[in-house]
């Protein structure tokens, strides 16, 4: 959203209401969804006895969603959660065009697939961190993947950091509003899925079954490239370690 005249909690709404009524309505081509079936020991979706049998409820989804303003033109945005996954997690991530004329030339086996990337993880751990290409360390000219990493446990270790809903209850009771839905919000929402939801329940878009723990459907890569996106292999996030702050 654009930045609110004020911190007033209308305002702050207004320009919420403002970005999805630029959302277009989702069609099917631009939807995966996907069903969990049983493996690495647990049973599948349709093994649990109050699901009806045969049952085309998805229990993964990826949309790609396309916001029709001056700022976000042609830039895809893509919304995925899912259950039975290999991993519990809230992030976001803004991943940046390849430079067209590498930093470092065209030494490294995998600099194609490398990509900057600010990203936003909210659960577990709170932690703002940009990953970048850099060279690696030592005479050879090869690239990697590293980053600049702000983990709030370790920066922010001496306060304590609420809760979401702690924070929702706190706002109750000072009666802000500004994290709260309105009325105009939720229906602009709403118009941007129904559209989807109708055509799930006609029949026109049928899960992709994917293992219990495991990604989600195999073809989630296929539509995440689609958009431009691409996934790096060799990164592996550290968790930072604490630092004696009387050393610094």
């Amino acid at each position: 959203m654009e930045c609110p005249v004020s911190n007033h909690p209308d305002d702050i709404r207004d320009e919420k209401c403002k970005v999805l009524r630029c959302i277009k309505p989702i069609g099917v081509e631009d939807v995966l969804l996907g069903q969990y079936v049983a493996g690495n020991g647990q049973p599948g979706y349709l093994d649990d006895p109050t699901v009806p049998a045969g049952s085309k409820s998805p229990t993964y989804a990826a949309c790609r969603l396309h916001i029709n303003n001056e700022r976000w033109a042609g830039v895809p945005f893509v919304v995925r959660a899912g259950k039975a996954l290999n991993e519990r997690s809230v992030v976001v991530r803004i991943q940046l065009h390849a430079n067209p004329v590498p930093l470092f030339g065209l030494h490294g086996d995998h600099h194609h697939e490398m990509r900057n990337e600010f990203v936003m993880r909210l659960q577990p751990g709170e932690a703002i961190y940009a990953k970048m290409v850099v060279k690696k360390p030592g005479l050879e000219m090869d690239t990697e993947m590293s980053e600049l990493d702000l983990s709030y446990q370790e920066r922010y270790s001496h306060v304590n950091i609420p809760d979401a809903y702690e924070r929702l209850i706190l706002d109750c009771i000072r009666g802000d509003q500004q994290h709260f839905v309105r009325r105009d919000e939720l229906r602009a929402a709403w118009s941007i899925f129904t559209p989807l939801l109708h055509a799930i329940d006609r029949g026109e878009v049928t899960p992709e079954p994917y293992t219990y723990g495991s990604r989600g459907p195999a073809k989630q890569d296929a539509f995440l490239a689609a958009t431009g996106y691409k996934r790096s292999a060799r990164y592996t996030w550290k968790e930072s370690k604490s630092v004696d702050s009387a050393k610094l």
